[in-house]
């Protein structure tokens, strides 16, 4: 509980280290942000569910492609691409665990346009004076979950989520600086790739 409360504590003081003037961010400026962040790698922290916290680091390959390392002892690898999350345990002989990438929240900010001022899309917006917050669904399928994004502004930047899954178990994840990258192969994403290269 100790960690956790350091975190937040670093994470209130990372945000409200940005302008202090900056105004509450607009859905289109949010959208345009997402549409815009083509690939982009940071370390992040993982406050899972349980209270325990997980670290590595997440690149990002818009549109449709996530991966998460995390660090020892975990040494977990998460894949989103082709329509799919498949979740890969360093510890298990089996395959990955595999979920339609649809039916997770993590797909609202992956999509090839983002449009938040969807009709039904966002549930909820907050702004304490440093950063903007988005409550995000499928509206065609609330059932699935949800995802709260955090920014801040000059310039936007996604700061933070917390994915509430269909089960109502929530997952915080606090993103480091996201830096554009390029010449990520589209390899570093596949799952069958990784199938494979873990069946030799």
């Amino acid at each position: 509980m100790t960690r956790i409360r350091t975190l937040a504590a670093a994470f209130a003081l990372a945000v409200t280290a940005g302008p202090a003037l900056a105004e509450q961010l607009s859905l289109d400026a949010i959208s345009d942000y997402l549409d815009g962040l083509g690939t982009a790698r940071s370390e992040f922290t993982q406050i899972n569910a349980d209270e325990t916290i997980s670290t590595g680091t997440i690149t990002i390959k818009r549109p449709g492609r996530v991966r998460f390392e995390y660090n020892p002892p975990e040494e977990t690898l998460v894949l989103a691409s082709a329509g799919q999350l498949a979740v890969f345990d360093a510890k298990s002989n089996t395959g990955p665990e595999q979920y339609p990438l649809s039916r997770t929240p993590l797909n609202l900010i992956l999509a090839r346009d983002v449009d938040l001022g969807r009709s039904g899309m966002v549930t909820g917006t907050s702004y304490d004076g440093t950063a903007t917050t988005v409550t995000a669904q499928d509206p065609e399928h609330p059932e699935y979950g949800n995802i709260q994004l955090t920014f801040t502004a000059d310039p936007v930047e996604l700061r933070q989520w917390v994915i509430t899954d269909d089960t109502g178990t929530q997952t915080t994840v606090v993103l480091g600086a996201l830096e554009k990258v390029s010449n990520v192969s589209d390899r570093n994403f596949s799952i069958v790739a990784e199938v494979e290269a873990r069946n030799r």
